[in-house]
């Protein structure tokens, strides 16, 4: 009998998709990377999907955000997330954090909870606290290196930080990791040289925000799903 997951099953086979079918991934940001990420999910069929951003949908998220659209603007983006998701399959459940990750409240999320963990988010303090509580609780955890400036989605790749170059913001975190005594961490980047680009007028923080199209997040926010996908059935 055809239905929405026909054709993964088809792929991938009836055990795994029971497997996604029981498993809960957290998702930590939901930009161009993660919108991108949680749409993945939704449509291959993982069963419990926690999504944490503060964010609200802007007018300027809709060149590139799987959640931006005429009607979401102006919501949570945990919100648009939900109905998103109920969109596409009913029988998915969302919990929506409607938080960012800081080391001031990450106690009250148990990363022992989730099957898998990826993070999305684009600053450095949340990156470092994302991926040590998840160390810490055993949880395996894939995280993004910088899409912005970026078009050239054949340059992403999945690899351990270690490994990496070209990446300013890779750059950072080997460091900031090596501080905490953390080795290893499985990363999707791209070694593509940033483009030299106009500013854009808007600030991330305190600096202005990096410039970007659809391409490069979506690709790397389907590629963390995929990562996602294939850890919980077991390839």
């Amino acid at each position: 009998m055809e239905n929405i997951f026909s054709r993964t099953e088809a792929l991938l086979g009836r055990a795994a998709m029971e497997k996604l079918k029981g498993a809960r991934v957290a998702l930590f940001g939901l930009g161009g990377v993660g919108s991108a990420a949680f749409e993945a999910l939704v449509r291959s069929g993982v069963g419990h999907i926690d999504v944490f951003d503060y964010d609200t949908v802007s007018p300027t998220n809709l060149n590139r955000q799987f959640l931006a659209t005429s009607d979401t603007v102006g919501k949570n983006k945990t919100e648009a997330a939900v109905i998103r998701a109920k969109s596409i399959c009913k029988d998915t459940r969302v919990t929506a954090h409607n938080m960012f990750y800081l080391p001031e409240n990450s106690g009250d999320i148990n990363m022992q909870d989730f099957d898998f963990v990826i993070d999305a988010v684009d600053t450095v303090t949340a990156k470092l606290e994302i991926i040590a509580n998840a160390k810490k609780a055993e949880t395996p955890v894939i995280s993004c290196m910088g899409t912005g400036n970026k078009m050239d989605i054949t340059r992403l790749r999945v690899m351990d930080i270690s490994k990496t170059q070209g990446c300013p913001l890779a750059r950072v975190m080997r460091k900031e990791l090596r501080a905490r005594g953390i080795q290893n961490l499985s990363v999707v980047f791209s070694d593509e040289k940033p483009f030299i680009t106009e500013p854009t007028g808007e600030l991330k923080g305190n600096r202005p925000a990096p410039a970007s199209a659809v391409f490069v997040p979506a690709a790397a926010g389907l590629i963390l799903a995929g990562e996602a996908v294939k850890h919980i059935i077991g390839r």
